[in-house]
């Protein structure tokens, strides 16, 4: 095996330990500390040193790492590379038993982001996400991760008989339609409170009255694979954006230290606009920047003068062109699978790419023989949000929003490359090490 399959199978893997935001912080973290990367926390006073090796994690759903540059860092500002560790699906709402003619129990769900509804039907489905349970503090609950792994529930579709103009398109309703299947109930059925004691089972709590609270998502069980004729592309759901993550994160460890300050940011809350203290529109990053500055013994103006050193690579993930709706893109910028990560352009600004910056990226790219590629929407279409604008409200810094293209963005499988995921991350670990 190639080594561009074997990083795409590594990001497979990546993608399916990683069910949840809060999942895919547990992955990354347990790569930083393998290394060298220590823990500090906000509340803690931080005692940083030159070339040393540190991350945050705010919520267990977001997650800053950074090392520290051999050079001055209001002299050679912060290298950064953000991405975002959620991904459109289903969140479980509170009190969701519902019980259909006395017989199926199925649960109650509200969107999160933008998934494509339809892709959601007659899938082996699972739960994953965060548990709070009752301690000491009521101000201090403790939490608990819960992944159950194995297919859990489906959400059917209405069969053709019932539906004879399925084909022809229709208007999915969440609040009817894609409410996932749990079981099907008998007389010795305990339906009362059925999901929390699921929990407290699979995290052995002793009583289910101390789960005070719990975030709940679904997600696909079903296995990524590589695919095509040659094995060129990667199937898998959450490409959008943990593929951004894996790559960013390896080209972050696997980068040499550097005069500037190296750092990771993996933000939460992309896919329903950022406006969390997770988010990319909250002060997280900016508090952060500011106290590695204070931490190394420099003042407020030395902190601003390291941000106008620094520069952001906003990765998320862009829009392949489509084999079967080839009208849909751009009729000059037509970014293709396999050809190279691409620099997302937009005149209204939605992208904060400009010409300097895109020229940055760019000759990262061919000062080491990758190919690049662009996208710009179609003029008579509204293109799609991301972290780099929506940082950009928060920090002044020089950004260029870059992404892998993708085929079926936001489907629970979307169809990435072989090729540009290994790209991509030769540009980040090259970007680190300049």
């Amino acid at each position: 095996m190639n080594k561009e399959k074997e990083f795409a199978k590594s990001l497979i893997n990546f993608i399916q330990q990683s069910p949840s935001s809060f999942h895919v912080v547990k992955s990354v973290e347990e790569i930083l500390q393998d290394n060298g990367f220590n823990e500090i926390k906000l509340e803690e006073v931080w005692n940083l040193e030159k070339e040393g090796k540190y991350y945050i994690i705010k919520n267990k759903s977001a997650i800053i790492a950074f090392e520290i540059g051999k050079g001055e860092i209001e002299q050679e500002g912060f290298r950064l590379i953000g991405a975002h560790t959620d991904a459109p699906c289903f969140r479980i709402k509170p009190n969701p038993e519902m019980v259909v003619e006395d017989k199926y129990l199925k649960l109650n769900t509200e969107v999160y982001g933008g998934p494509i509804l339809n892709t959601w039907f007659d899938r082996p489905l699972s739960l994953a996400g965060r548990v709070s349970i009752k301690a000491d503090n009521p101000l201090n609950p403790e939490e608990k991760l819960v992944d159950f792994k194995e297919p859990l529930m489906i959400i059917p579709n209405l069969a053709i008989h019932m539906n004879r103009k399925i084909n022809e398109g229709i208007k999915i309703n969440p609040q009817i339609d894609t409410l996932p299947l749990l079981a099907i109930i008998d007389d010795k059925f305990k339906k009362d409170n059925f999901l929390l004691k699921l929990i407290a089972e699979r995290l052995d709590i002793k009583k289910v009255e101390d789960i005070l609270d719990f975030e709940l998502f679904l997600y696909n069980t079903e296995e990524g694979f590589l695919v095509g004729l040659n094995e060129e592309f990667i199937s898998i759901g959450r490409l959008d954006d943990l593929a951004m993550v894996h790559a960013g994160l390896y080209g972050f460890v696997n980068s040499k230290v550097s005069q500037a300050t190296n750092v990771l940011v993996c933000f939460d809350n992309e896919e329903v606009g950022s406006a969390t203290k997770q988010g990319a529109a909250s002060p997280m990053l900016r508090t952060i920047l500011e106290r590695i500055a204070l931490s190394l013994g420099k003042d407020k103006e030395d902190y601003y003068r390291a941000l106008s050193k620094s520069f952001l690579i906003s990765a998320d993930m862009a829009h392949a062109l489509h084999p079967n709706y080839t009208d849909k893109q751009d009729p000059t910028n037509r970014p293709i699978i396999n050809g190279g990560p691409t620099i997302k352009i937009s005149a209204s600004q939605s992208y904060t790419t400009d010409s300097l910056s895109s020229a940055i990226y760019e000759g990262i790219c061919k000062s080491i023989k990758v190919p690049v590629q662009k996208f710009v929407n179609r003029s008579d279409e509204r293109g799609g949000s991301t972290i780099g604008p929506i940082s950009s409200t928060q920090l002044d810094i020089p950004s260029v929003d870059i992404g892998n293209p993708i085929l079926a963005m936001h489907s629970i499988r979307e169809l990435g490359g072989v090729l540009d995921h290994h790209y991509v991350y030769r540009t980040f670990k090259e970007f680190y090490s300049v």
